[in-house]
C-alpha cells in the first residue's frame, strides 16, 4: 500500500472535526491531524485575503485519493477547497501498516 497526506484547509475547527469524523468513520482515512490557527494569505476574486484557518492532514492510502477528493467537495463549505496530496516516501513500518489496516 502507497500511503499518502492530504492536506485541507477550512473556516472553523467544528467543520473540521465533522468532515475528520466522516472520512474516518467511513474508512477513507485512518487519521486525520486538525491543526489551529493557520494563516493564510492567498488571492481570491481579485483581492487579497488573510483569514485564519484551520489545516486537516489526512492520513490514507493513494488508492482513496479520488473518493477523498470527492468527499472533501461534498462536505467543504469552500467553492475551491483545498485538496493537496503529498506522498509519503518513507516512515515507521508499524505506522503505515497501522493505515493499511484502517482503510478501505
Amino acid at each position: 500500500m502507497s500511503a499518502v497526506i492530504i492536506l485541507c484547509t477550512i473556516n472553523s475547527q467544528d467543520s473540521a472535526k465533522s468532515i475528520a469524523r466522516s472520512l474516518v468513520e467511513e474508512k477513507l482515512c485512518a487519521c486525520v491531524n486538525i491543526i489551529p490557527n493557520v494563516c493564510s494569505v492567498y488571492r481570491w476574486e481579485d483581492k487579497i485575503e488573510i483569514d485564519e484557518e484551520f489545516l486537516m492532514l489526512i492520513k490514507t492510502g493513494k488508492h482513496l485519493i479520488e473518493k477523498i477528493k470527492s468527499r472533501i467537495i461534498e462536505l467543504h463549505s469552500y467553492d475551491v477547497p483545498e485538496v493537496v496530496v503529498l506522498d509519503i516516501s518513507d516512515g515507521s513500518k508499524a505506522y503505515l501498516d497501522w493505515i493499511g489496516n484502517n482503510i478501505i
